[in-house]
């Protein structure tokens, strides 16, 4: 895919790995519609943008991901101003860890809301529109390799939900190809950004009955480590994936041992195959005429 010329729709777009993406598309000649849930963190990126005199190429809209009807709102403004996007990067996330005896269901609803549902929120207001349109275009994902490999409990939310985001991913790669929507999940690992930020950016909502206050503020004291990886890295492998329409990026190789074994000790568990068609017998008939 040629990303010149194109409009990218970027969620978490103000800051972190979604920032470090917006870079390097802008880099390569897209335009973009930056949205995010901080009102200030949009402010700085545009700043930023302005004073590269790109102001111009860069929109920005308030959006908490986890509202289906603001997505469909931000889908119809994106559309009006830049154009329906060609890119979609599904990248808002936040860190909803905690002990795993005083989690509650606004901990769950928090963070299946933004981190699963967000993308398929966006998938859901965007993907039609990137269909009729007929120009083809890429989605992207934000998951985690926590999703690909057993986490203690206190990670289980967050863990359950980037496990939801690689399967999704992979499992609509068939139907958008169809349209040439190429489709790639994002398993990033330490990056530099503002997740440790998460517990002000829960929406009210979400507040009342949360067993993780305690826990968000300790993570709000997290200092961001000098060795983690820049995001600007992460958005020019993003750029490489859009490009050459590849399924997966990882951003670092520290737990392959624990995604082989984890997958070796499923493969382990399954009897040999059967001696039939196992796929033909699970699928439905066509309609009788």
């Amino acid at each position: 895919m040629k990303i010149e010329g194109t409009t990218a729709f970027i969620t978490g777009g103000a800051s972190g790995i979604g920032f470090g993406i917006a870079q390097r598309l802008l880099d390569h000649g897209a335009r973009l519609v930056l949205a995010d849930i901080r009102q200030d963190h949009l402010d700085e990126a545009k700043q930023f943008f302005e004073e590269r005199q790109q102001g111009r190429n860069v929109h920005t809209i308030r959006l908490d991901v986890s509202d289906r009807a603001a997505m469909a709102e931000a889908a119809k403004e994106c559309e009006a101003v830049m154009g329906g996007p060609d890119i979609l990067v599904n990248n808002a996330g936040i860190d909803p860890s905690g002990p795993f005896e005083q989690a509650t269901y606004q901990d769950w609803d928090y963070g299946l809301g933004v981190n699963l549902w967000g993308p398929i929120n966006g998938i859901m207001a965007f993907s039609p529109g990137m269909r009729a349109r007929g120009r083809g275009g890429h989605i992207v994902n934000t998951a985690s390799l926590a999703g690909l490999t057993p986490m203690p409990s206190f990670m289980v939310i967050y863990a359950v939900a980037k496990a939801g985001v690689i399967t999704l991913t992979e499992s609509i790669r068939d139907s958008m190809a169809k349209d040439n929507i190429g489709v790639t999940v994002l398993m990033p690992g330490p990056i530099k950004s503002r997740i440790h930020e998460s517990g002000q950016n829960r929406p009210e909502r979400f507040r009342s009955g949360s067993g993780f206050a305690e826990t968000e503020v300790q993570l709000g004291k997290r200092v961001v480590s000098d060795t983690w990886m820049e995001p600007t890295e992460v958005g020019d492998m993003i750029v490489d994936a859009i490009v050459h329409n590849k399924l997966y990026v990882a951003t670092h190789g520290n737990w392959r041992d624990n995604v082989r074994e984890r997958f070796e000790a499923m493969i382990a568990a399954m009897p040999e195959p059967v001696d039939f068609d196992f796929g033909a017998s699970l699928s439905v008939p066509d309609k009788e005429d």
